[in-house]
């Protein structure tokens, strides 16, 4: 038995207490007060208090300045905004505002903007912002309708000394104009200097090293579970969001009940800086019974520009948790690919203590990041929850603005300078415009009748042409840095060796070779007695020495020397998804002979969804391709699907809602509705490429002599009597996940409506066909399959984009479509990702 003993406890009561204090030495600390300078209220020359801070008038410079002349202040007393907003200074020319940076650090910058009826015509502010050398904001505008302030926040890393930022109209007529300014330094370390990578594919395995070299803008800053927080409530002057628009299915979350007391800050997790206790006290759950029979994910996806860099922040704090958290662990995915496990307890072990995690994602041509959470198989508790999420797109956009200010005779150079330069543009573009008509005063443009137009391995396509010139293309020496030489073009294919010959159609052969530079390319020859081929060939090369994306097919080059007209593609070495599916042999006999799995099948669909989702969205005007089958989608040798053959492609602007031609296309695959009508729309690409889903499910040919029933009507007969199984190629019964075949054959119906009103855009059927492939992942065939917690009838959204101008890129980049921060995603019944094994 132990015996206590009093009087050995007081000897020891001051080595206690000496440890207590000298433990208490290693306590972190944080001191941080947010400063006073600078809140600017631009325009104006009285103060303003908002949300606890005082915005000085720039009438009255103190410690900061700004430059003379060029700019002035407009005020609108009436204006019925808030005091903030009733007045902005105004600038015609470049112009700046400098402050002092007192210490080394990161600085947060925020612009206000909002326009009121005394700015005039506010169509005529198009400005960039510039900032450490980076335009911050280029050809940035704002909605004269728009009732709401636009508020734009960086962070900057800089040293201590003078800091500039210029305003700089763009164009003749236009002029910049802001209604406040603040410049502050933020706490310590509140953004990283290296975080994981991420792609879609996963993590890189590395670090992202130097984030701190570039500046980032707050894309988004999202309270997951609760409401509005408004500048007053947060420790930064930061505003918060609800996540409900984003969230890609509502059945799938709940809102945790809200903590009642103040979040546990303490280190080694969040402080209150990095987001106000609003974010930690409310968080969304799984709206699950806890039982482990139907386990899925939350998915969240947010808009962002594609092919951007960008710090994803993603808060957490255990609310949901009764009495601990050591029970809890969860994983989080970004996109699909990439997943972390959570183990709060590991962190932090008590209940509400706030951390966050830094991840650098590349995003990718979809133009979304996809944040999921669910649980872990090895949990006690099947849950998780996440708190918050902050995205910040990282500016690599340098700029040339000079940090010299520039006196009367540099404006006059410039003034000169820009009066010579037009000039001589206009000169040069005349010449061209008489050269390009003297050279089409040559082309004599016949109808003619349809005649198969070859894709790029083959195939047929019937199209209506124009006589061949041999003079060739009348635009070619517009593309120069795309032109190759006719004796290049036949040292490549050894003078057009016919053992090269890997397709043949109605325009001509295409022949495999291999450039001098090692390069593997596809040689499209037109022969002279087609008939056809100028209008296809010009075509071609005016869309594809404009765009380019993973899964569209590259144009590496042309000639039009002499009366040849020749087009140079990327080789794609598994050839068109038609030979993978039947064989030219099996295609009067309607036999399958694909090798396909169910997954490649999807994958393949899923890329060449993509790409055609980047022709309708992703350029500065719309791109219908017109001529989408089997034969012009290509796969490479790793079987990526590349969309291909832009010949009979039309283009248009944005808001156009129709094209009004010629039907043209490939038979079997044409929008009955633009045959009847004559009015293409993007929605006659969804048909045909409902068409090709229907090839891949049944591994028929569209048309065939042995039957007079055309694939579509005999593949919907069936999907009608939701009898899907007794189409389905016979090599993959037993091989399919139910609930991914019967999404699948959804997803065919609609994309074969009659009407193109009654189809999806692209986006959709691409959100549908990833959706086919997570669910075939989710459950292999052989187990019994239960989805009721995932209802694959569920309707898929349509998403309102904005599309942006196309640029060339490096064929390893992704597309470059970019959102406004202010896009709004109603994904409210669109099915998250399923959980599969720790990656799902």
């Amino acid at each position: 038995m132990l015996e206590f003993r009093s009087r050995n406890i007081f000897p020891l009561l001051p080595l206690c207490f000496f440890f207590l204090h000298f433990s208490s030495i290693f306590v972190p600390t944080f001191t941080y007060t947010l400063p006073d300078q600078y809140f600017i209220n631009c325009g104006s020359s009285s103060s303003v208090d908002v949300y606890g801070k005082t915005f000085v008038g720039d009438e009255n410079r103190g410690r900061f300045s700004l430059s003379s002349g060029n700019n002035g202040p407009v005020q609108d007393p009436r204006f019925s905004g808030v005091g903030l907003y009733r007045s902005a200074r105004v600038f015609r020319k470049r112009s700046w505002y400098e402050f002092d940076a007192e210490q080394d650090g990161t600085f947060v910058v925020r612009f206000h903007f909002l326009p009121f009826p005394s700015l005039g015509n506010v169509s005529d502010a198009r400005f960039s912002v510039v900032a450490s050398g980076f335009s911050l904001l280029s050809q940035f505008t704002v909605e004269k309708s728009n009732s709401s302030p636009y508020v734009e926040e960086f962070f900057i890393k800089m040293a201590a000394g003078k800091f500039k930022v210029y305003f700089v109209p763009e164009g003749y007529n236009s002029f910049a104009f802001v209604n406040a300014i603040e410049f502050f330094i933020a706490p310590p370390g509140f953004l990283p200097d290296s975080a994981t990578r991420v792609t879609r594919e996963g993590s890189r395995g590395d670090d992202y090293k130097n984030l701190l070299s570039l500046p980032s803008r707050v894309i988004h800053r999202i309270n997951v579970g609760g409401k509005n927080i408004m500048p007053n409530n947060d420790t930064l002057l930061r505003s918060w969001i609800p996540d409900d628009p984003y969230l890609f299915n509502n059945e799938t979350a709940k809102d945790s009940v809200p903590y009642g007391f103040r979040p546990q800050y303490q280190s080694p997790g969040s402080t209150e800086f990095d987001a106000p206790e609003f974010v930690y006290r409310t968080a969304k759950q799984m709206n699950i019974d806890n039982s482990r029979s139907n386990l899925f994910n939350m998915t969240w996806r947010f808009p962002v520009k594609g092919g951007a860099k960008h710090l994803l922040r993603v808060h957490f704090c255990d609310i949901v948790s009764v009495t601990s958290n050591e029970g809890l662990k969860f994983y989080l995915y970004v996109y699909s690919q990439f997943s972390v496990r959570i183990w709060p307890f590991d962190v932090i072990p008590q209940l509400a203590s706030p951390f966050y995690r830094d991840y650098l994602v590349d995003s990718d041509d979809s133009g979304f990041i996809n944040v999921s959470v669910g649980p872990d198989d090895t949990s006690r508790v099947a849950n998780a929850f996440l708190n918050g999420v902050e995205i910040m797109q990282l500016i690599e956009d340098t700029s040339s603005v000079s940090d010299e200010g520039g006196g009367g005779g540099t404006h006059l150079f410039i003034i000169i300078g820009s009066v010579v330069g037009s000039a001589i543009f206009v000169v040069i573009v005349i010449l061209l415009i008489v050269f390009l008509c003297f050279k089409r005063r040559k082309l004599k443009a016949v109808e003619t009748f349809d005649r198969p137009l070859v894709p790029l391995y083959g195939g047929s396509s019937y199209s209506r042409t124009t006589d061949k010139t041999v003079l060739g293309s009348p635009f070619a020496d517009l593309n120069l840095g795309l032109k190759l030489h006719l004796s290049e073009i036949q040292s490549a294919t050894k003078n057009f060796d016919p053992k090269l010959i890997i397709g043949e159609g109605g325009f001509g052969k295409v022949y495999k070779g291999m450039l001098r530079n090692g390069t593997r390319v596809a040689v499209k020859r037109s022969e002279p007695e087609s008939g056809q081929g100028v209008p296809e060939f010009e075509t071609e090369i005016m869309v594809l020495s404009s765009i380019r994306h993973n899964h569209l097919v590259s144009l590496v080059g042309y000639c039009d020397e002499r009366d040849e007209m020749i087009l140079v593609y990327e080789f794609m070495e598994k050839g068109t998804l038609r030979e993978h599916l039947y064989s030219e042999e099996s295609r009067e006999k309607s036999t399958p002979r694909s090798t396909l799995s169910w997954e490649q099948r999807v994958r393949i669909c899923v890329g060449a969804a993509k790409g055609i989702h980047y022709l309708h969205t992703g350029s500065s005007g719309v791109i219908i391709h017109r001529d989408i089958k089997s034969t012009n989608i290509l796969l490479d040798e790793y079987y990526v699907a590349k969309v291909a053959d832009f010949g009979l492609s039309r283009s248009g602007p944005p808001d156009q809602t129709h094209v009004s031609t010629e039907v043209k296309g490939s038979f079997g695959y044409l929008d009955p509705e633009y045959f009847k009508f004559l009015q293409l729309t993007q929605k006659s690409d969804v048909y045909s490429f409902g068409v090709v889903l229907l090839e891949v499910l049944c591994a028929r040919p569209v048309v065939s002599a042995r039957d007079p029933v055309s694939l579509v009507e005999w593949g919907m007969s069936w999907i009608r009597k939701e009898q899907l199984e007794q189409i389905v190629d016979p090599l993959l019964e037993g091989k399919i996940n139910p609930g991914s075949l019967r999404k699948f054959g959804e997803t065919v119906e609609k994309c074969l409506q009659e009407y193109g009103a009654d189809r999806p855009n692209m986006v959709d059927v691409l959100w549908d066909l990833e959706y086919c492939l997570q669910l075939h992942q989710t459950v292999t065939p052989q187990v019994p399959y239960d989805d009721s917690m995932t209802d694959v009838g569920v309707p898929m959204p349509v998403i309102q984009r904005l599309p942006s101008h196309s640029l060339p890129s490096d064929d390893d980049d992704e597309s470059h479509m970019s959102f406004t921060n202010t896009s709004q995603v109603n994904a409210g019944e669109v099915f998250s990702l399923l959980k599969i094994d720790e990656a799902r």
